[in-house]
């Protein structure tokens, strides 16, 4: 589904991603991991054509990424879920659903109402304005508005960042039903216990480059990978 080779970027003279490669196969969980600062968003927002890669290829369902404008990537199927949120404040919850809806690749996935199912929470919130939510219903409403797009690959990027235990579990069971249901999934986030019960393959990026990728099985098999990439 998603093939990404050799990929470099940077921020001015300032060379961020060397030679990033990964793969994300119909239906499969794939977690980006690494510690701050190491070019996790970085090679997001290159995919997503916020930021312009130097060299490399990705493709998406044999689609070239590479210089297409981000709406035009999002159309290609990528639903992003970006740090920090960034939903529409002035916005009601519904209308933050609404302003993102696209019937995509057929009949819609996902309807108002089925997102609704899944987070009721946002159900009794629909009337309320973004800026009115809580952090954790934020991050659901981020979450419903990139489903609502209908995507073939969900990208996610610190979805629990910063939230309470409840709410974080409950977002980790919403991922977990997604996945059941057959949705690709790429994740950045820190809490590496949820995350080898949720992804199948992991992929370790360090100062820009990917110096492990691998199964979840040999991921929790081999703590070095841890101790020494991940500081845990």
């Amino acid at each position: 589904m998603l093939f990404v080779n050799k990929l470099a970027a940077s921020y001015g003279p300032a060379q961020v991603l060397f030679d990033v490669s990964l793969c994300i196969n119909a239906g499969e969980v794939v977690t980006l991991l690494g510690r701050n600062g190491m070019g996790k968003t970085t090679t997001i927002r290159t995919l997503m054509g916020l930021v312009s890669a130097q060299s490399g290829t990705a493709s998406f369902d044999g689609l070239p990424l590479i210089g297409l404008p981000p709406y035009r990537v999002a159309q290609a199927g990528l639903g992003l879920v970006p740090e920090g949120r960034q939903i529409f404040p002035t916005l009601s919850v519904e209308e933050n659903l609404v302003a993102t809806a696209a019937a995509r690749f057929g009949a819609p996935r996902w309807t108002l109402s089925q997102v609704y199912d899944l987070f009721p929470r946002l159900a009794e919130r629909r009337s309320n304005m973004g800026n009115q939510l809580s952090g954790g219903e934020q991050q659901m409403l981020a979450i419903g508005r990139a489903l609502m797009t209908n995507p073939k690959l969900l990208i996610l990027d610190e979805a629990t960042e910063g939230l309470a235990p409840l709410i974080r579990a409950e977002i980790w069971s919403c991922l977990d039903h997604l996945k059941r249901e057959g949705q690709a999934i790429l994740i950045v986030d820190k809490h590496l216990d949820a995350l080898v019960k949720l992804a199948d393959n992991h992929v370790v990026i360090e100062k820009g480059h990917v110096v492990w990728t691998g199964p979840t099985a040999a991921f929790v098999a081999d703590p070095t990978i841890r101790q020494r990439y991940l500081q845990v």
